[in-house]
């Protein structure tokens, strides 16, 4: 996977924020970025994961720990210049959550940091897409997508953010990531393609891209391949505390299960599984390794 590793500031409050004064609030720190994220939970169903990342001096080594106790390998730049990028995310009562980012480092990921060694034995490539929302980064984009099409891995991107899509162009993104599997929400698919509702963006995205997955928070996902919607999947029942990392959640349970060989159905199914244990604790990562539910046994033999 390619992308970013953060350092989450969590404020959850349970009142509105009252502006130029005090607000209660729990207020906790812990690992995060949306690549890191995905690899932390794909990690947790069982399956081998190599991150490329950057970070800072200030606390990268902190950061190299969690990954690895994650069961991730982490590929890590060390940047003596800049912090680990940080974002302070407030969650609201209802879960629902509102960040202020600082990309640090992480805004400096280019093709200097790439190794052709991370796509040894590698069946697949996950590409955030805060990584392409800086000039080096878009260079690093380029460069492995070029070099996992050359290999024949398979390659996805998660639009991760509708602001910085906004600010890149969708047009742009859409022109540096087709072919991929795409997994955004349903706020940047309706954007991608300016249609109005899940359903009609995921099937004009599935006419750019190999498959187009929309994830659609407890509601569940679906699914568009080539012009048609083929997999709708509703949402597992959690209480929703905290939806920091639920999409990232969704896309490592998803391509977990992809890689191991579930048709998109239950592929889907698995995310949406992942993202409802997330949403249901605080923090973007898992708490510890997860097993698939249901009855089909996607992953049986890769997590006896």
């Amino acid at each position: 996977m390619v992308g970013d590793v953060v350092t989450d500031v969590l404020a959850l409050h349970q009142r509105p924020i009252a502006v130029g004064t005090d607000t209660a609030a729990d207020i906790v720190v812990r690992p995060g970025g949306s690549a890191a994220n995905t690899a932390a939970w794909a990690a947790a169903f069982g399956t081998d994961v190599r991150l490329l990342a950057r970070v800072g001096m200030d606390t990268g080594e902190w950061h190299r720990r969690q990954l690895v106790a994650a069961g991730v390998r982490p590929h890590l730049s060390f940047d003596a210049e800049r912090p680990t990028a940080v974002i302070v995310v407030m969650v609201d009562a209802a879960g629902e959550r509102t960040m202020l980012t600082h990309r640090g480092a992480g805004g400096h990921l280019g093709p200097d940091d790439w190794d052709d060694g991370l796509l040894d034995g590698a069946a697949h490539l996950h590409i955030s897409g805060y990584a392409l929302f800086n000039p080096g980064g878009r260079g690093l984009v380029r460069l492995a997508l070029g070099r996992a099409r050359r290999r024949g891995v398979g390659v996805s991107v998660d639009p991760a953010s509708t602001g910085f899509l906004i600010d890149f162009g969708v047009e742009r993104f859409i022109e540096a990531t087709a072919g991929c599997v795409i997994l955004p929400n349903r706020a940047e698919a309706t954007l991608l393609t300016g249609a109005a509702d899940a359903e009609t963006a995921a099937t004009e995205l599935s006419r750019s891209y190999e498959l187009a997955v929309v994830k659609l928070g407890g509601a569940g996902a679906l699914a568009a391949r080539a012009g048609r919607v083929s997999v709708r999947a509703g949402g597992n029942p959690a209480r929703a505390i905290d939806s920091t990392g639920a999409g990232d959640a969704f896309a490592g349970g998803f391509l977990a299960a992809r890689l191991a060989g579930a048709d998109d159905h239950m592929a889907v199914m698995a995310g949406c599984q992942a993202g409802a244990t997330a949403v249901s604790q605080v923090g973007a990562r898992p708490l510890g390794p997860m097993r698939a539910s249901g009855t089909s046994g996607w992953m049986a033999d890769s997590l006896s």
